[in-house]
């Protein structure tokens, strides 16, 4: 490695020539088929995400490993796919040719053969998720509105004078509803508003029908409600106008629909939601018995306490019809007389021992308002910051003292091993003029090589007349 050339010294080290540039190599980069189907496969994992994808089911293979291979696809192509053993397990259904279905993916590729297919994580029918993703994306929305929010909900009347049912009129709802409360509490009163519960008349008539009950404001609590069935049979109570109506209404609400397993837009939206339409009716009204049972005891007690009052009113009646006969009134007056008095004399005491105790106080407090004045507390601060500031300035003094002592005796130091130092003793650096080389022995400068040497001071160019070197040991 040669040195790198000092400005102080030129031409002591030369610089070396260029190197002329290596031509660029080119190296193929060459693919197996394997290397190929498996770059391609992470491509496709990792450049797209989950789809959902939609399509009819045909091809279906189900061999003994328990994973799914089949196909889906629509009027103009098709794509194969694959369900691993513990994703298809925890499907509600079995699938079969020519099922309509939603699927969650992931795009891959089968490597072996080079084919790129989708690998299934979840599948449901198709016209059930459907109304599943808009039964959810409406949920969303409303529950963003505040609709399902725990504060606006109100609790139902402890004892309502009529119940309010929106429902069929020939459905079972009504007539669970009714047997319950007959049951439970005959004395409510029940008006129906009937509406159609299934089909495209069902809508406007529920919304029509709570609209009426809380305008109209004639019973105390809503029931909302129908009868078990399928998703699309419920669907009329997952619209938003039916949702939107029961928020609105000035009455408090219950939604009973369906039956435990079912959930619906409007259970949310309602103040109190019942698994069935006979549990809305449980939760209206009170318990006739638990009522007839509490009033029972109410009675008994209210008796029994209305006797010991009236004897305990007896008796002190009769205490003081004999105090009143013993005591004189004017007995009582000088009593009073002499017991204001003493209150009088108290207060004045109680007073001047209160004014003393608040002058001691006051004393006290002035007297540590002086020894606390801030003006003392700062003339100490700022001849502590004074005594400081003198340290700090002996402190840096001193240490500008040592630093400087420190950097003397470094420069001292450096000057000693400096080449130019040596040349100020009387030494010289001489080379050859014709290429420059140093010169460390007699022999590599014969007579006519032409010398220059560097001192303290400037250079001297000569000729060499005559060379003799030193005897080896």
């Amino acid at each position: 490695m040669r040195p790198v050339n000092d400005p102080r010294f030129p031409g002591l080290f030369p610089p070396e020539p260029p190197r002329p540039a290596a031509p660029p190599r080119v190296e193929r980069d060459v693919y197996t088929v394997s290397r190929l189907n498996k770059e391609v496969r992470l491509l496709l994992e990792s450049g797209l995400p989950l789809l959902w994808i939609e399509g009819e089911l045909t091809n279906f293979a189900a061999p003994a490993s328990g994973h799914w291979y089949f196909s889906l696809k629509d009027g103009n192509a098709q794509v194969r796919c694959a369900m691993w053993k513990q994703r298809n397990s925890a499907l509600r259904f079995r699938p079969k040719e020519g099922l309509q279905v939603l699927a969650r993916v992931r795009v891959g590729l089968y490597e072996p053969r080079g084919e790129y297919q989708l690998i299934v994580e979840h599948m449901e029918e198709a016209g059930e998720g459907a109304l599943k993703r808009e039964f959810e994306k409406l949920k969303a929305r409303l529950a963003a509105e505040g609709l399902f929010a725990a504060e606006r909900k109100r609790a139902l009347p402890a004892v309502p004078r009529r119940i309010g049912v929106v429902t069929s009129p020939t459905g079972a709802a009504i007539h669970d509803i009714l047997r319950v409360l007959r049951a439970r509490f005959p004395a409510a009163g029940v008006l129906l508003y009937p509406t159609a519960v299934q089909g495209a008349a069902a809508v406007p008539e529920i919304v029509r029908a709570i609209e009426a009950a809380s305008r109209r404001a004639e019973v105390d609590v809503l029931v909302v409600a129908r009868g078990g069935g399928s998703l699309e049979d419920l669907w009329c109570f997952n619209d938003e106008r039916v949702a939107r109506a029961i928020a609105a209404c000035r009455i408090p609400t219950v939604s009973g629909v369906g039956h435990e397993v079912d959930v619906t837009i409007a259970d949310f939206v309602a103040d109190v939601r019942a698994p069935t339409p006979s549990a809305a009716a449980l939760a209206v009204v009170p318990d006739r018995a638990g009522w007839l049972e509490a009033l029972a005891q109410l009675e008994v007690r209210f008796g029994g306490a209305m006797g010991r009052y009236l004897r305990a009113r007896g008796l002190a009646l009769g205490t003081l019809a004999q105090r009143l006969q013993v005591s004189h009134p004017g007995a009582r007056l000088a009593q009073h007389a002499q017991r204001l008095d003493d209150l009088d004399q108290r207060l004045r005491l109680a007073l001047r021992s209160q004014v003393v105790a608040k002058g001691q106080r006051l004393d006290a407090l002035a007297t540590r308002l002086w020894r606390e004045n801030p003006r003392h507390r700062l003339e100490a601060l700022c001849s502590h910051a004074a005594s400081l500031r003198q340290r700090l300035l002996a402190a840096f003094a001193q240490r500008v003292g040592t630093l400087d002592q420190r950097l003397a005796l470094a420069a001292r130091a450096l000057d000693a091993m400096s080449p130019l130092a040596t040349l100020g003793r009387g030494f010289a650096v001489v080379t050859r003029t014709s290429d420059g080389a140093l010169l460390r022995d007699a022999a590599d400068a014969p007579p006519g090589t032409g010398i220059e040497a560097r001192l303290s001071k400037g250079r001297l160019r000569a000729t060499v007349t005559s060379s003799e070197s030193d005897a080896q040991d």
